[in-house]
C-alpha cells in the first residue's frame, strides 16, 4: 500500500468525510479518490493532489510523506 493511499485514507477518515463527499469538496470525480485509496492509481497528478489537500485541509506533503 503508498504512502498516498494511507495518508488519504486516515487524513479522511479523521475528517468523517466519506469518498464521495471529499471528491465533490475536491472538485474531483469520484473514482478518482476510489482509485487513489485503493491503489489504483498511485501517481495521482500535482493538480489532484493540490485540491484534495486543500479540500482536507492540509498541505500536499502531508498527503506524500
Amino acid at each position: 500500500m503508498s504512502t498516498i493511499t494511507k495518508n488519504l485514507r486516515k487524513l479522511r477518515d479523521a475528517k468523517g468525510l466519506t469518498q464521495e463527499k471529499l471528491a465533490r469538496l475536491a472538485d474531483v470525480a469520484n473514482n478518482t479518490i476510489i482509485k487513489i485509496e485503493a491503489g489504483k492509481n498511485q501517481n495521482p497528478t500535482l493538480d489532484t493532489l493540490k485540491k484534495i489537500s486543500k479540500a482536507l485541509g492540509v498541505s500536499v506533503d502531508d498527503l506524500i510523506k
